[in-house]
């Protein structure tokens, strides 16, 4: 049976992709930063599922949990690494604290070079395993190539993590070992929930206020609207079972409009449509 560790595996895309993985016949190291998740998960999905207790920005806890999985593997190869743990911090980048800032950073890029540094070895980079080598997954996001007002720490995160994704995935050709990154746009999870109740008041009394407000808006109007994280799990189950798997692998509702023609129109003109649509053209 092929074993696969997915990081941030509670909730929303981390969990369909535990149960699809699981659904097609993977044995899922599933990570949890609280012990009631990871017995919900096990209740969910019985002996297919291995729960793994850690925060991805904890080094001891994420050494030991590398060590867990490679007890367990005995000398057969990880077959992937799934590193979906994230946050979006979001607030315009002139008064976002210096300490917010740093958090997203820490958590979405650093955590996930530790993450990977941490199991690497698993999957076949400089260990002498038995098995083909396994391959890294990364959680990016259309963010990581499209930066909108208001999550520009997210932004940079994920703009981060698709440059180290294919430094690294140029790196490990050496071992074998593939690198693909998923870019999900909008996905209905648990987290509009949480974004409704953000709390904007620091930025009160700022040219920010109102666009702030109306991006927010947009952002959970939008987000629940958008297809399950159902549609990311597919395509992390494609990336890690297709044989030539795209570097990218782009999750929008409608690509061209979405994704590439972003790319295709000049960089000034979709600031002035944004700005536009937010508010924050000059008065």
């Amino acid at each position: 049976m092929k074993a696969v560790v997915v990081t941030g595996a509670s909730t929303g895309i981390g969990a369909a992709c535990v149960s699809l993985l699981v659904e097609n016949g993977f044995l899922v190291f599933a990570s949890a930063r609280k012990e009631a998740d990871a017995d919900a998960l096990v209740a969910r999905h019985g002996e297919s599922v291995i729960p793994l207790l850690f925060d991805v920005t904890d080094a001891d806890a994420v050494a030991a949990a590398a060590r867990d999985v490679e007890t367990r593997l005995g000398d057969e190869t990880l077959a992937g690494l799934v590193n979906n743990a994230g946050v979006a911090v979001p607030g315009p980048l002139l008064h976002l604290p210096i300490d917010d800032f740093r958090r997203q950073i820490e958590i979405n890029l650093i955590a996930q070079l530790q993450v990977i540094q941490a199991f690497a070895p698993l999957l076949g980079a400089g260990a002498q395993r038995r098995g083909a080598p396994g391959r890294i997954v990364n959680m990016s996001s259309v963010a990581g190539r499209f930066a909108a007002p208001f999550l520009g720490a997210y932004a940079a995160s994920k703009f981060g993590l698709e440059g180290m994704s294919d430094a690294l995935r140029r790196e490990l050709m050496v071992y074998g070992v593939d690198v693909v990154l998923i870019e999900p746009g909008m996905i209905a999870t648990p987290i509009w929930d949480k974004a409704e109740e953000t709390d904007l008041a620091m930025f009160e009394g700022t040219a920010y206020a109102a666009p702030g407000r109306r991006m927010l808006k947009w952002l959970v109007e939008a987000g629940r609207r958008a297809p399950g994280p159902e549609v990311v799990a597919r395509a992390v189950l494609r990336a890690l079972t297709d044989r030539r798997p795209p570097v990218r692998i782009p999750i929008v509702r409608n690509r061209f409009t979405g994704y590439t023609l972003r790319s295709l129109l000049p960089a000034r003109f979709v600031d002035w449509l944004t700005a536009r649509r937010l508010g924050l053209l000059p008065k």
